[in-house]
């Protein structure tokens, strides 16, 4: 290249598919922050099943291709744009979202989207923050509205969004009960916030929960796989319970009646409906879990930028999740 722009290695896509489809490669320009956006030299970058459903091509949102996937990134400004005041080359920091992709040696985003990363965190977990913390923290003070002294059934606990729920959920004075599908996934629950977890491959895991929160039944359930375990969800509600839908991976049915008894509600969560404020507002409240020490994300599986597809692939087809899943480019 004639013109002298620096390169990296990145992850592109060329066309949506499986993960085939993802395509290191090492002559990619890096890019040049411009007005209000931040360079940041990645040192790890979480994978979201949100990355697989967009990569796939079924998402809602789709990107021009090719691209490079990735929104929540970890490491060092490398550059500033001319507007950018709050951040200078050096300081440590995570993001909710990238302009570029994550899945590279270098990043670009948006000033707004980018958080300083406190020194008592690694890398490693500042790439777990972005989309689990933000989501679990939209999921159950915006959408759920929890108050203190409610209970809380987090389904499937021991992933990224997960975690983070159980740890907020603690946080903020709830009864935390997590379910998780591995003996491993149960004791990082239980090292997390939750004060009961089940296991959701036993046949009666139902009958356990009931049993544990008795009569009055719980009053939100964080639901990661609505398209398994939402008719369930619905009859273990309290009275003005509420299910907070995070993920689901197709059709179910359900009987509408069992909302009614209860006058319970389904509520859809995407985190990027949020506005500006109410993510300056999730990042104001999860800034003060990290320095109190609430705020601890678990890494689970780590893999190189070169086995990518491999996880897209662990990702969807696990048989349980341990803690946050993420990319390492040191």
């Amino acid at each position: 290249m004639t013109t002298g722009q620096k390169l990296m290695r990145a992850i592109r896509v060329f066309e949506f598919g499986g993960p085939e489809v993802l395509k290191l490669q090492s002559n990619v320009a890096i890019p040049i922050p411009k007005d209000h956006q931040v360079l940041i030299k990645v040192q790890a970058c979480g994978v979201n099943p949100v990355d697989t459903y967009i990569r796939s091509g079924t998402y809602s949102r789709k990107p021009l291709l090719p691209y490079t996937p990735g929104l929540d990134v970890a490491g060092i400004i490398e550059a500033v744009g001319e507007s950018v005041s709050a951040f200078k080359k050096g300081d440590r920091v995570f993001t909710t979202s990238t302009i570029s992709g994550g899945y590279a040696e270098y990043a670009l985003a948006a000033d707004h989207t980018v958080y300083t990363l406190p020194e008592k965190l690694d890398f490693k977990q500042g790439a777990a923050i972005g989309i689990p913390y933000f989501t679990a923290y939209r999921a159950l003070l915006h959408s759920a509205r929890v108050k203190a002294g409610e209970s809380v059934l987090v389904h499937g606990a021991s992933g990224g969004v997960g975690i983070a729920a159980c740890q907020i959920a603690r946080a903020y004075g709830l009864k935390v009960l997590g379910t998780a599908g591995t003996e491993e996934g149960q004791k990082i629950v239980l090292q997390n916030g939750a004060h009961e977890v089940f296991n959701h491959k036993e046949a009666n895991y139902i009958d356990k929960i009931k049993k544990s929160v008795g009569e009055k039944g719980v009053d939100v359930i964080i639901e990661m796989l609505a398209n398994v375990n939402l008719s369930n969800d619905l009859n273990l509600l309290s009275h003005g319970g509420r299910v907070i839908v995070v993920g689901s991976r197709g059709p179910i049915e359900i009987n509408p009646r069992d909302t009614m008894a209860k006058e319970s509600s389904i509520i859809g969560v995407a985190l990027y409906s949020s506005t500006k404020e109410e993510f300056q507002q999730f990042a104001a409240a999860l800034q003060a879990g990290m320095e109190i020490g609430w705020l601890r994300p678990v890494i689970g599986p780590q893999y190189p930028l070169e086995k990518v597809a491999q996880a897209h692939e662990d990702i969807i087809h696990s048989s349980g999740a341990t803690g946050k899943m993420i990319l390492l480019l040191k």
